[in-house]
């Protein structure tokens, strides 16, 4: 068994092996531990809607959530900002934000009082159907051209390159 271990990339010695057998064979052997999710798998499980989780992800993420009551209360949170975005439901942002300053959670608290302070435009956000990503785009075009174009060209050719369309 040694010399089969050791084929597929064991690098313990005869003794270490043998010790490990000998607690198998007395049932004292410790199991290996769970593999613990990252923080970025554990936000995405948080930030996708329920229906979308696979049965093992909402498992785990329950998992999570008893194992740890601050996420518990994170997670409550960032589903219904979530919701409120993806639904446009700018009418029920205040009420979030009430819950979210009354979360134990610095962070979150301090993000519902930044979010207070533009309320309208944030409210308007939420509601409206209106988007200024097209013209965010078309200014980080723009500067993306510039950018490569520096020191290398005239301003007729970035010019030109501006006005061309795609």
């Amino acid at each position: 068994m040694y010399d089969q271990i050791c084929e597929r990339g064991f690098s313990g010695g005869y003794s270490t092996l043998s010790r490990y057998v000998r607690t198998l064979r007395d049932g004292t052997a410790v199991p290996a531990p769970a593999p613990v999710p990252s923080p970025r798998t554990i936000c995405g499980w948080i930030m996708r809607p329920r229906e979308k989780l696979s049965p093992r992800q909402a498992s785990e993420l329950e998992r999570v959530r008893l194992a740890c009551p601050d996420t518990t209360e994170a997670c409550d949170l960032a589903r219904a900002f979530g919701d409120l975005v993806r639904n446009r439901r700018g009418h029920l942002l205040t009420e979030w934000i009430r819950q979210a300053e009354r979360c134990g959670q610095p962070s979150i608290r301090s993000s519902a009082s930044f979010l207070r302070q533009d309320l309208d435009a944030v409210t308007a956000g939420l509601t409206l159907a209106h988007s200024s990503g097209v013209g965010e785009g078309h200014v980080c075009r723009v500067k993306l051209l510039k950018r490569s174009m520096y020191g290398r060209a005239s301003f007729e050719l970035l010019r030109a390159r501006i006005l061309t369309p795609r």
